[in-house]
Order: C-alpha cells, then structure tokens, then sequence
C-alpha cells in the first residue's frame, strides 16, 4: 500500500475518535464512541483483499470507499441524539468519506 493512502486510511479511523480535527464539527455530537485503532489493521487487510478480488496487485482510493462502511459500520457507537434523529452509522462514515481528502 502506498504511503499516502497508509495515511489516508488512518485518517479515516481517526476521524472516527477527533471529528474536529479533521473537519468534522457536524457530526461530533453524533459520535459517542469511534473505532478504535484495531480498525486501522483490519481496514489494511479488507483493501488488499478488495484490490486482489478486483484483479489489481496495488491498492487504489476506490478499494478503500468499497470497503469503509464494512468495516466501519459496527466500530463506531452512536450518540443518544443522533438515535433519537434517527441518523444511521452509514450517513456518518459517508460524511467522513467526502470530509477527508483523498489522496
């Protein structure tokens, strides 16, 4: 994997546990718990996995978004008021997607 989409992908599980730090205000109050930094290892081996079974020998920013909220979705523990808003773990993950830039 290449180094700057090594980043990437840290940033993604980062942005999980500091949303403000990555430009996420919106969604902080939404967040009660993030994913914690063994997400970051299985989002490694779901990329390289995802990259294989598209028939590439190298990781692309595409394999990262087709695997995120796979592994993602149930890291990730709502807030009270995001329940009560009825707003889903998939729209968050997909508001960091567009969040953070791509390198």
């Amino acid at each position: 994997i290449d180094k700057e989409l090594e980043e990437y992908i840290v940033d993604i599980i980062c942005s999980t546990r500091e949303p403000l730090k990555y430009g996420l205000d919106d969604i902080k109050d939404y967040i009660q718990f993030g994913a914690s930094p063994r997400a970051t290892i299985d989002m490694f081996k779901a990329v390289k996995a995802m990259a294989f079974i598209r028939g590439n020998d190298y990781v692309s920013p595409i394999d990262i978004a087709l695997v995120a909220k796979n592994i993602l979705r149930h890291r990730i523990i709502l807030s009270y008021e995001a329940e009560a808003m009825d707003i889903k773990v998939d729209d968050l993950i997909q508001k960091i997607l567009e969040t953070i830039e791509i390198p």
